[in-house]
């Protein structure tokens, strides 16, 4: 079909890619017409070529010369690039200045092309010239290897990827000017055989580059091009079409009214049409079998992204030559990207074609190929992607229905209920066209029907059995949310749902059945609370938006529109299905989202009477919870006082609750009778009238009805005799805890006496002690709410009660006593670190039930929550939370975020005091094994292994800032050395003490020490060990060299650490390089120490590293330190070091005094040291030695991540500053393949096998 055109001689293109422009069968025209004579384009007979032109195109002598480019003079070769310059501030005159540089093509196309040439350089990022003497006589090869010479080494950043304001258009100018430039150029200067072979052969030339800027600008450039190419192709094609009629219509004409004349010049203009058609079809055939085909799988994601888009634009634009299948399988391949944003692009090209409906019948192959692909594209891991391809299918969808079979649509159809609101919204829309949208010829005629005869009656009954078979019962409101924006008339017709609901079906009607109807009821609910809140429901939104004056208009409306319905409607709804607690539920909520106002300005106070007394029915026959809830919050919602109905609700709910409390003090009366063993039925009634009490209580104030008495009396009598109901138990507790809030919002928000706190202070610590008591109750429900409402009550009535300037409720502050803590932590070992299994306490006893398993973990996730809340707020002390912490390996998986979680406040809030808590939970365990397997247990079980492995993940909490975690490090060190050595062997000191092995466990935590405190901790160590134990070298023994060595050894490794891998980065890659290091990294100053005169801790030097204490020689790192450094980046060039008499006083108060004692020990352990100087040095030779080899005893658990992060961010700058050594990602296509080996197409269009063996 397309031949390719002859590259200019002086602009010649890399020797390896010169047959980028040979045959492809994917270009043959099929029937033949539009073949070459078996040849590449070459210069046309008579014509000059652009050699020859290059050397004579001066036009005559005209004004340009050497010392001109760009049509501007140069100052010692400096050249301003105008055309960069222009595209760069992204001026709208963009024809005005291509005008210009035709204009001065014409006097001098060399220049003029220079000119031209250069801004593509410029635009790359590139600071090099081409000059005018470069341009006659260097290949291209080679002038594009001078210009990447010329590349800023210090950063790859480049137009297109640059940040900021100036930037910010560049890419749309840069664009716009290639557009602009072709269609200025399309009827004369584009087949002059010169300006673009040069041009073509340069983007072509670049975009084979190893730069990626170069690589990424000229594929733009490129394809921005062949986008304007095949706007001028389609032009062409029409306008040959046009003169073929006109020559057809003139020779149809009899003789004598034919003008041969006329005849010769159509005959003329369409030989002229097809010749630069052809001229076009050759340079679309180059930039693609030269740029496209390469690049559309080229390491860079953005540059695929490019070729995508662009060739999507094609297929669209003149799809009788591109909306093929040798095209089509490009787009189809790349729907397999790695890249969400190449994929993306593959699916908005698709849209544009789908959208056509005259394009359908091209694209069923493509279709029937790739349709599994698209549908799998729907649970992409990018939301955008996902949103996109169901975008797809819903066009797919519209242009032919039984493309996509059931199966298939059913994969769409559950996305309705994704978290993720635009994938569900999109769904919603395709569940909508797939069932909604289409019409009956006879419902044309039904319009205007209304209620049950309307055509929206079927659809919602659709919606209804579409939401039933779902089987998603619990998510109506995202079914709702999903189809608001598509379906927002169908949803919105409550008078249709309310017909449904209320009036007899037609006849031949089948009526609803229970279960539809309950159905209907919540879908109704879910649309009419949308509507009222214009907000998505929870997990679908990031929170309450701002809502513009046109949507609070129509919130406005919908608001008066369902008040004025259901004001009416609601009562008799409620009559009919007052027995049905789960109908009942949901239509009580309806009241929440009315405009009161309505009541009295519409005259519906019958209505509102109505409406109350079923409320009053529906309490009085109902015990379920969520029923008499939904009850109070009505009540609640109706009792405003902005509104002139609340005297009116006001005066029903006080009645209400006045039979309610007289009821239960009547009941609860004769229920304690002394002597009279209480049966079945009255305490059914008591329970019955408590839990309405409860619920209503939740919503309301109800301290005038004075119910603290009542329940504390019932309370008691159930810790005396025993014998209580659990249920009643349960409600009473409620009850009680809702009476001490209300009486504390009371004394909170108004002025009130000491009386009054008192009284409040009196209730609130004898409900503790009451629920103190239930915590040992044999009922595992009643232990349950009495610890959930005993830790709620800690925590309100704790210290924090008087934040916010509230200092006269002291009095009210409670502090648990120990014996409260310890049962509280009692509990929760108990019923919370348990098995599965061992957990039979659900309702039903089906405890095998996966549901029931859920929401059983679910409470005691809810249960560990409540306690680490007070752990974390100071309510109890902070070691108890050592029991908690040593769960965290064991049940990681049902609680570890709440335990991390707890960890990092805790950590927060006092480090020191967090350290000691996470070294006694592994000292527990550690006991716990000890008493389990004795003091010669085999440190490779399991058990110890676990141990190990749970301090490495408690070391990782402490992240990478080692400063900030210095002290308590520290500590956590001190107080493992003296656990290991606090009890001595009784067989003597030749045995090692009985805790030793602890120092492999401790030995998790060395890693995280900084140089110089690893010294001064060893030498805390050393105070506790003989010369006799320094000898020992039996496997007892290796805990203490395990932990010895990760103290002298980890010097090295530290200084890694903080210096964020130098010595290893220099070690792999810069003895690579003959470049020396540049200096550019900073070495904290916190590392800046080479003091040892002193001690090393004060908390009053955060930034400065405190002063240590003189050690022994041996076990100094500071002097081998310097070797690990590069030659200019030593500690002491860049952070100079401070005279010992600018040391800030110490603070010897500080938490760790404990190393005080250094001092006094420091002597003595010299001269131990030097009267056994020679045998002590050989012996610690042999023995570290010995050590080194046992690699497993020394493990760094140090998160490996870490140093390679730092080392790849490294890389990336020493690349730069090395000049042409890019990462490999930037790297084109293996050099070692030719290009006729890469440009090579496999015979099976829609094989995606054929691409994905190749390497992007």
């Amino acid at each position: 079909m397309i031949a390719a055109p002859e590259i200019p001689t002086d602009f010649t293109l890399l020797q390896e890619s010169e047959t980028h422009f040979s045959s492809d069968t994917d270009f043959e025209d099929i029937e033949g017409k539009n073949q070459k004579q078996g040849k590449g384009k070459t210069c046309k007979k008579g014509k000059k070529g652009p050699a020859e032109k290059g050397k004579s195109g001066n036009g005559g002598g005209k004004p340009g010369g050497p010392n001109r480019m760009n049509g501007h003079h140069q100052q010692n070769g400096v050249e301003n690039m105008m055309l960069f310059e222009v595209v760069k501030m992204g001026k709208s005159a963009m024809q005005s200045v291509v005008d210009d540089w035709i204009e001065s093509y014409k006097h001098d196309r060399d220049i003029a092309l220079l000119d031209l040439i250069n801004f593509f350089i410029q635009c790359s990022g590139c600071k090099g010239v081409v000059t005018a003497e470069m341009f006659r006589h260097m290949q291209n090869s080679e002038i594009i290897r001078k210009m990447t010479e010329e590349f800023d080494e210090d950063s790859g950043d480049y137009p297109l990827t640059m940040a900021g304001p100036q930037w910010k258009k560049f890419k749309s100018s840069f664009c716009e000017f290639i557009g602009v430039l072709v269609r200025q150029c399309q009827y004369s200067i584009i087949y002059d055989e010169y300006m673009m072979d040069t041009v073509i052969s340069l983007l072509t030339g670049l975009s084979d580059s190893q730069v990626r800027a170069f690589r990424h600008t000229s594929t733009l450039a490129a394809m921005k091009l062949m986008t304007a190419l095949v706007n001028v192709a389609l032009n062409l094609s029409i306008n040959m079409d046009n003169t073929q009629r006109q020559y057809e219509a003139e020779r149809n004409k009899i003789i004598g009214k034919r003008a041969n004349d006329r005849l010769e010049l159509l005959l003329q203009k369409r030989k002229e049409l097809q010749e630069n058609q052809d001229e076009i079809e050759n340079m679309m055939n180059a930039i693609f079998k030269g740029v496209f085909v390469h690049r559309y799988r080229d390491a860079i994601a953005e540059i695929r992204a490019i070729c995508i888009e662009e060739i999507g634009i094609w297929m669209k634009m003149y799809s009788d030559a591109f909306l093929n299948d040798s095209y089509l399988k490009y787009v189809g391949w790349t729907m397999h990207d790695k890249q969400g944003e190449v994929r993306l692009k593959c699916l908005t090209a698709l849209q544009g074609l789908y959208y056509n409906k005259e394009l359908n019948s091209k694209l069923e192959l493509f279709t029937s190929r790739f349709k599994d692909r698209i549908v799998s594209m729907t649970l992409d891991k990018e939301y955008d992607v996902a949103v996109q391809a169901i975008k797809l299918l819903t066009l797919v969808l519209q242009s032919s229905e039984e493309v996509l079979t059931a199966e298939d649509c059913e994969n769409v159809y559950h996305l309705v209920y994704s978290a993720h609101r635009p994938v569900a919204v999109a769904a919603g829309e395709f569940l909508y066209k797939k069932l909604f949208s289409r019409r009956d010829a006879e419902d044309d005629g039904i319009l205007k029907r209304r209620g049950r005869q309307s055509p929206n009656a079927n659809l919602v009954k659709t919606l209804v059995f579409f939401f039933l078979e779902s089987e998603l019962h619990e998510h109506a409101a995202y079914l709702v949310d999903s189809m608001w924006d598509c379906a927002t008339d169908l949803l919105k017709d409550w008078e249709c749902m309310n017909s449904l609901l209320l009036e007899e079906p037609l006849n031949g009607e089948e009526p609803l059945t229970d279960r539809q109807e309950s159905a209907l009821i919540e879908i109704m609910l879910c649309t009419i609370r949308q509507a009222a809140e214009c907000h998505p429901p929870v997990g679908r939104g990031t929170g309450k938006r701002v809502l513009t004056a046109k949507e609070k208009k129509t919130q406005l409306d919908d608001r008066t529109k369902i008040t004025e319905l259901f004001a009416v409607a609601l009562p008799q709804l409620l009559a009919k299905y007052s027995v049905d607690a789960e109908k009942v539920t949901n239509l009580l909520q309806l009241p929440q989202y009315f405009d009161l106002e309505i009541y009295t300005t519409g005259r519906l106070e019958k209505h509102l009477d109505a409406l109350l007394r079923q409320i009053r029915d529906i309490v009085e026959k109902h015990t379920d919870i969520d029923v008499l809830e939904a009850c109070s919050k009505t009540y609640h919602a109706l009792c405003n006082e902005e509104f002139t109905i609340f005297n009116r609700v006001d005066i029903a709910r006080s009645q209400l609750i006045d039979e309610l409390a007289d009821k239960f003090n009547r009941l609860l009366e004769d229920f304690l009778q002394e002597g009279e063993e209480p049966d079945e039925d009255d305490a059914y009634q008591v329970l019955s009238t408590l839990k309405r009490i409860t619920a209503f209580h939740n919503a309301h104030d109800l301290s005038r009805w004075d119910l603290f008495g009542c329940n504390y009396k019932l309370l008691k009598t159930g810790i005396e005799n025993g014998d209580m109901p659990e249920q009643i138990v349960i409600h009473a507790l409620q009850c009680t805890h809702y009476v001490i809030l209300w009486q504390l919002a009371k004394v909170t928000e108004s002025s009130s006496t000491k009386e009054d706190l008192l009284r409040l202070k009196k209730q609130m610590r004898v409900f503790c002690q009451i629920c103190q008591h239930y915590l040992t109750n044999v009922n595992t429900a009643v232990k349950e709410q009495a610890f959930t409402i005993l830790c709620d009550v800690l925590m309100i009535f704790s210290h924090q009660i008087m934040t916010g300037g509230r200092d006269m409720l002291e009095p009210l502050v409670y502090t648990p006593d120990s014996s409260l803590q310890s049962e509280l932590l009692s509990f929760i070992l108990d019923h919370v670190f348990i098995d599965q299994d061992d957990d039979n306490n659900s309702a039903d006893g089906q405890q095998d039930d996966e549901a029931s398993k859920i929401e059983a973990l679910h409470k005691r996730r809810n249960l560990l929550a409540a306690f680490c809340k007070l752990i974390v707020y100071t309510v109890v002390e902070m070691n108890t939370a050592a029991d908690i912490f040593k769960q965290y390996m064991k049940y990681y998986n049902d609680y570890g975020d709440i335990i991390k979680e707890t960890m990092s406040k805790t950590r927060q809030i006092d480090k020191i005091q967090c350290a000691k808590t996470l070294i006694l939970s592994l000292q527990q365990l550690f006991n716990e094994m000890i008493q389990e397997n004795g003091y010669n247990f085999d440190r490779s079980s399991p058990t110890f292994s676990g141990i190990k492995e749970l301090a490495r993940r408690f070391a990782l909490t402490f992240g990478l800032d080692q400063l900030k975690t210095r002290e308590a490090i520290a500590m956590l060190h001190k107080d493992g050395i003296e656990f290991a050595f606090k009890e001595p062997n009784p067989q003597g000191e030749s045995h090692p003490p009985l805790n030793l092995a602890f120092l492999d466990i401790l030995s998790e935590f060395s890693s995280k020490l900084l140089r110089q405190d690893k010294r001064t901790v060893y030498v805390y160590l050393e105070k506790f060990m003989t010369f006799q134990m320094s000898l020992r070298r039996e496997d007892v023994w290796l805990p203490l060299m395990s932990y010895r060595n990760s103290l002298l050894a980890g010097g090295d490794d530290d200084t890694m650490s903080v210096i964020s891998g130098i010595s290893s980065r220099g070690s792999t890659v810069r003895n690579k390089k003959t470049k020396p290091a540049t200096g550019k990294r900073k070495v904290p100053e916190a590392e800046e120490s080479s003091s040892s005169d002193s001690m090393w801790l004060n908390r009053e030097q955060s930034m400065h590293t405190p002063v240590m204490m003189q050690t022994p020689q041996l076990t100094s790192t500071i002097m081998r330190e310097p070797k690990r450094l590069r030659p200019d980046e030593n500690y002491m060039g860049v952070y100079p070091m401070q005279p010992e008499h600018h040391q800030p006083p110490l603070d010897y108060n500080t938490q760790v005094t404990w190393m005080l004692a250094q001092r006094q020990q420091e002597e003595a352990a010299r001269q131990q040291q030097e009267r056994a100087a020679m045998n002590y040095v050989k012996l610690r030779s042999n023995l570290q030695h010995a050590i080194r080899r046992g690699t497993s005893l020394m493990e760094d658990d140090e998160e490996p991540i870490v140093e390679d992060v730092m080392m790849s961010s490294e890389g990336r700058i020493e690349d730069l500053n090395e000049g042409m050594d890019f990462d490999t990602m930037d790297i084109d296509l293996p050099p070692s393949k030719n290009r006729r080996e890469r440009t090579e197409l496999k015979p099976d269009f829609f094989d995606p096998a054929s691409i994905m063996d190749e390497s992007f």
